[in-house]
């Protein structure tokens, strides 16, 4: 699986993103500007000692990004309005999943340009406009990878 945040602003949630794709084997691509340097102590300390662990790659900008994907690189773009649930479709196992910036989400003219695949969690309080971004991705990462029967896991012993 792919994990991509595009323009990320907070260091913690892209540190826990980071630790949850060194668990998981996603790849994590990273679309700039940010929102911190990638050498922000708070990005270090939420991603842990995981970071050797992450395949990631930082890309200039979302047209960088999009002119390396291959034709049959799919992508889903996760923001709320979406016209379907994230549970409601079939992920493939080389999938892009697409997060926004915390603060103001994906671009709208992107996800109109991709409504085929663009994706809501489901918020029941109309008062509550978002979940956090760590949490998001690790909600549809997890239901990719259990449609996918949790294929290539690793067993971790007690210790």
């Amino acid at each position: 699986m792919n994990v991509v945040l595009v323009e990320p602003e907070i260091p913690p949630n892209t540190g826990n993103v980071a630790r949850l794709c060194a668990a998981t084997r996603a790849k994590l691509h990273l679309i700039e500007p940010f929102g911190f340097q990638l050498n922000d102590r708070q990005l270090k300390r939420a991603g842990m000692d995981y970071w050797d662990l992450v395949e990631w790659t930082s890309w200039a900008d979302w047209a960088t990004f999009a002119s390396a994907l291959d034709r049959n690189d799919r992508l889903w773009f996760i923001e709320s309005g979406g016209p379907r649930q994230y549970a409601e479709v079939q992920y493939g196992e080389n999938d892009f999943l697409v997060f926004g910036r915390e603060t103001a989400g994906l671009p709208r003219s992107l996800l109109e340009a991709h409504r085929e695949a663009w994706l809501r969690i489901p918020i029941y309080e109309k008062r509550a406009r978002s979940l956090n971004l760590s949490n998001c991705v690790a909600l549809v990462l997890y239901e990719a990878l259990r449609q996918q029967g949790f294929a290539h896991e690793t067993i971790v012993p007690e210790s």
